[in-house]
């Protein structure tokens, strides 16, 4: 495999980039305030409003909606920014070895945090794989170790990992897990029996989703490759675009001829393809707003969200859902409770008031130039 090094690094900072990793990452807060529970009860429920917040939860199987998107987001963000890390290292003096420790390093953390997330979910010493950072673990490995390459390698071998997925489910012969497109009874939830000792019942949820999801961050790292290169704006627009169009097509394409479903919890090749189309288009639209039409006054709250991702994330997800959260709707609950306020209002308002605290406390960090890298 021929190596390329055709990268010329931008001098400026793409908004663009900052972006779209801020807004997934407010979504990501955002559900760890219960908001998007509290957008689907009472007086909502049976409404016209109804369909619209149900896209902000996960699809119980064959299906897509926009929550399902959001962990593929996170995925394809990351790849798209390794180009631009390394190069900065690189420019900073850091040896490729020393980076490639880093690397190693950065994934064994991502690791132990995910597996931690599910110790503090569980109140219990557990060992489960299923987050997504325990997912972006691995997926960072493949990709990283796959950018040196041309771009026409690093596309096949994400082709080659979604149909490596492909024949794996679709031949397990062992009974109990030979059904490749049925809950808990797929060659997913067997290699979760070997590797935890057990299967997510209930929701379908397996380990091994790793392998086909790493088409997403490096589908990112081709993208991100391809907007520090020297071409034109408009031009990497197109690209980018043209390219998550394609996608996009397969995978509608393979669900609606029952060919491979779209199945987020399983993250089949449909899905994987369809999803990873709409991160694209998502990244040459916010491209092009943003850093070529520079109408960006209105991206700095969702900016500020993700210059510490992974620390808003583990801190929403541990201190907020096991104490902070709870700790401020005592406040909000016996304030509003006094006026008569509806349940749903103060529920609504609970999770409102716990997203812009957290908030804050983000652009409080900014301010003081905090940032927490792993």
């Amino acid at each position: 495999m021929k190596k390329t090094n055709n990268i010329e690094p931008t001098k400026e900072r793409l908004l663009s980039l900052d972006f779209f990793r801020g807004i997934t990452m407010f979504l990501l807060v955002a559900e760890g305030t219960a908001l998007w529970n509290v957008l689907i009860q009472d007086p909502i429920v049976g409404s016209f409003l109804e369909p619209l917040f149900q896209q902000f939860h996960h699809h119980k199987w064959n299906g897509l909606r926009f929550w399902d998107l959001v962990q593929p987001f996170f995925m394809f963000i990351v790849g798209v920014a390794m180009p631009f890390s390394y190069a900065k290292r690189l420019k900073r003096g850091d040896s490729k070895s020393k980076i490639t420790r880093h690397i190693i390093q950065r994934c064994i953390i991502l690791l132990a945090f995910g597996v931690g997330l599910h110790i503090g979910y569980r109140r219990e010493l557990v060992w489960e794989l299923w987050n997504v950072l325990s997912q972006l673990s691995m997926t960072i490995l493949i990709a990283y170790f796959l950018m040196r390459y041309k771009w026409s390698v690093q596309i096949l071998v994400s082709i080659g990992l979604l149909l490596l997925t492909e024949f794996a489910y679709r031949t397990f012969s062992l009974d109990g897990y030979n059904q490749p497109f049925v809950k808990d009874h797929n060659f997913g939830s067997w290699m979760d029996m070997i590797l935890m000792g057990k299967i997510n019942n209930g929701g379908g949820w397996v380990a091994i989703n790793f392998v086909p999801t790493a088409a997403h961050t490096i589908w990112g790292v081709i993208a991100g490759q391809l907007l520090m290169s020297g071409k034109a704006g408009v031009q990497k627009v197109k690209i980018i675009a043209v390219a998550g169009f394609i996608a996009l097509a397969a995978g509608y394409l393979l669900d609606w001829t029952t060919v491979t479903p779209i199945i987020k919890r399983i993250c089949t090749s449909s899905f994987v393809l369809a999803s990873g189309g709409w991160a694209l288009l998502v990244l040459a639209f916010s491209y092009w707003l943003i850093d070529i039409k520079k109408i960006n006054r209105w991206v700095f709250p969702f900016v500020i969200m993700g210059t510490n991702s992974i620390f808003i994330y583990m801190f929403s997800n541990t201190v907020g859902g096991q104490w902070f959260n709870n700790f401020i709707a005592i406040f909000t609950k016996g304030v509003l409770s006094w006026i008569n306020t509806p349940d749903f209002l103060i529920k609504l308002i609970t999770s409102l008031t716990i997203l812009a605290l957290e908030w804050l406390l983000v652009f409080y960090l900014f301010r003081k130039k905090i940032f927490f890298k792993i």
